[in-house]
């Protein structure tokens, strides 16, 4: 698949702490696997902001960015760098960013038509958008970027569990999900996303594409696909591809380059030892960093029972 590398320059902004209440906050808008907003509280205690030396801020997998709104919600950085190597999701930021006011009418057509219908409408009418989401998918034309953006938005906040999964052909198969009436249009919160994303630098890619951006005066947070804790939990799939054990490694000779550039980094990944107490992978992979241990509420499995509290890491270099 082609992949787009495209960095984008932006003018720099005063890195100094918002006053609270000085700005609309942004929030997600989108649900994503493994979304760190449960986490948020865990995570913000590691912001360097407050060192005037930090001034930059870097996130190569973006997913949902929970983290990065809660940071653009404090803090005004003279750059902020956001990547992944999911096409669709960064086109979805990039037209909320320059086109919100098409992508609102798209979305508000969406909802007034998908909401009133009967359940049986409603599944043909979601399996005919994804039908078409996967045809623009495929063709890659730039043209059809706001409504393919569109309909990425309309399946997630339809289909079941907010998932973002493909096969290995490249298709998104996620069924329906039940919700009664989901709001598929949250105009308010999308134009202030659109405001918070102005000035920033984002990167469709491989997260190495990072390199270029990150300095001493950056923080960086990875939060990579994280390794399956058991078998069935792998059964989404954010690409065509796998990020196993192997890239896992490479990540974090990765994370160790960038640290030696003198970067402030967290990483966040699960825990193998929620299943295997002798399981030291990422013990061992990241013996030089701290790691510290947080409590999560994730399903390690397809059995929505198994949904509980577990053990996640969050790793840094300070």
């Amino acid at each position: 698949m082609q992949r787009c590398f495209i960095v984008e320059q932006m003018p720099a902004k005063v890195a100094n702490k918002q006053q609270k209440g000085q700005n609309a906050e942004a929030k997600p808008f989108l649900k994503w696997a493994g979304g760190k907003g449960q986490l948020l509280r865990e995570i913000e205690l590691y912001y360097p902001f407050d060192n005037l030396n930090i001034t930059k801020y870097a996130e190569p997998f973006v997913g949902g960015g929970a983290v990065l709104f809660d940071i653009l919600n404090r803090y005004n950085l003279t750059q902020v760098y956001i990547n992944d190597i999911n096409e669709e999701l960064i086109n979805a930021y990039r037209v909320v960013r320059d086109n919100v006011n098409r992508l609102i009418t798209l979305l508000t057509k969406f909802q007034e038509e998908y909401v009133p219908l009967v359940e049986t409408d409603r599944r043909n009418y979601y399996l005919a958008k994804r039908d078409k989401f996967n045809k623009l998918k495929i063709h890659q034309n730039n043209r059809n970027n706001i409504e393919k953006a569109a309909l990425l938005i309309f399946l997630n906040k339809t289909c079941f569990n907010g998932l973002y999964r493909v096969n290995r052909k490249g298709f998104f198969n996620v069924p329906i999900g039940a919700y009664k009436n989901p709001i598929i249009c949250d105009s308010a919160n999308l134009r202030i996303v659109s405001k918070k994303l102005e000035n920033i630098v984002i990167s469709c890619g491989d997260y190495k594409q990072a390199e270029k951006f990150i300095d001493e005066k950056t923080f960086v947070y990875f939060d990579p696909p994280y390794r399956p804790l058991t078998e069935t939990a792998s059964f989404t799939s954010y690409t065509e591809g796998q990020f196993d054990d192997e890239q896992q490694k490479e990540l974090a000779t990765f994370v160790e380059k960038m640290d030696r550039v003198g970067a402030k980094i967290v990483i966040s990944n699960s825990d193998p030892k929620n299943t295997d107490e002798k399981d030291n992978f990422f013990d061992t992979l990241y013996a030089q960093q701290n790691i510290k241990r947080i409590e999560a509420s994730r399903m390690i499995n397809r059995n929505s029972n198994s949904r509980g509290k577990i053990k996640e890491l969050l790793i840094s270099n300070f």
